[in-house]
């Protein structure tokens, strides 16, 4: 009914994936890009949802430029966001880079510097948070520390999702951040690939979708968002526990929704609805 792609590395999991898609008439889901970027983005909403912010509104440094950073960045400009600086190891990543130039940048790195980082700022991720209201880390222990985020704009979002050291520890971070977010099971707003992809997967065979669209994923985010309720949310309460129960009907609610309104579903499917 389905493919959903796990463990495969970068590039390789592009081509891969988008090989797979061209050929079946089937979802094709890569959990470890797509289903990363919805969860932040369902987070993204609630931490906004909270302070009272647009995402339109917010300036965003990202550390790792691998399969999950680049469907991040492509998931937060389909939903608005225009001020995007994507990092690697070796700092900001823009067109004027010398690996850029000499073409020794892989492709997702020219991706991001094709398509993110408009003012060309250079620098390392410390060094670019000046000014920025969201980091989200994709990367490894110790990228930044929380001294660092004082650079950044007032009550400041920050995602440390690597596992499992995040880029700045929790701890350290709390007196400078207004919503912290981890990949790990024990601290507030666990960012888990598991929020996403049973609930999609569900909303997608539910009407025989033939594919996973980009306007798909974003409904999921939303589906994922709205099961916070306003009483719940909180700085540490972005997103729901996954172990809760009304997840997987929420997204796939949604994404059924979003395949039916875009015209890609194709009937209802054999499968019942999930109670």
């Amino acid at each position: 009914g389905g493919v959903n792609l796990e463990d495969i590395s970068s590039p390789r999991c592009f081509e891969i994936e988008n090989r797979l898609v061209d050929e079946l008439d089937i979802p094709v889901f890569h959990d470890d890009q797509h289903g990363t970027a919805i969860v932040v983005l369902a987070a993204l909403h609630n931490a906004c949802r909270l302070t009272g912010r647009q995402i339109e509104d917010l300036k965003a440094v990202m550390v790792g430029a691998g399969a999950a950073g680049v469907a991040v960045a492509k998931i937060l400009m389909h939903s608005g966001v225009t001020s995007i600086i994507a990092c690697d190891r070796f700092g900001a990543i823009h067109d004027e880079r010398e690996d850029y130039a000499e073409g020794r940048m892989n492709e997702p790195k020219r991706w991001l510097a094709d398509h993110t980082n408009a003012t060309g700022r250079a620098g390392t991720p410390a060094e670019v948070l000046e000014g920025s209201d969201l980091f989200i880390g994709l990367s490894g222990p110790g990228i930044i520390t929380a001294k660092d985020l004082e650079r950044m704009n007032p009550d400041p979002f920050v995602f440390a999702m690597a596992n499992p050291t995040p880029e700045v520890s929790p701890e350290e971070a709390a007196p400078h951040v207004r919503v912290m977010a981890t990949g790990r099971s024990d601290y507030p707003n666990q960012i888990n690939n598991v929020l996403a992809f049973p609930g999609i997967f569900r909303g997608a065979l539910d009407v025989r979708a033939p594919k996973i669209t980009e306007e798909m994923k974003i409904a999921a985010a939303r589906g994922i968002a709205e099961v916070v309720s306003d009483e719940e949310l909180s700085e540490d309460y972005i997103v729901p526990s996954v172990f809760n129960r009304e997840v997987s009907p929420c997204v796939a609610r949604a994404v059924a929704e979003e395949a039916e309104r875009s015209g890609i579903a194709r009937g209802a499917a054999a499968l019942a609805p999930i109670a």
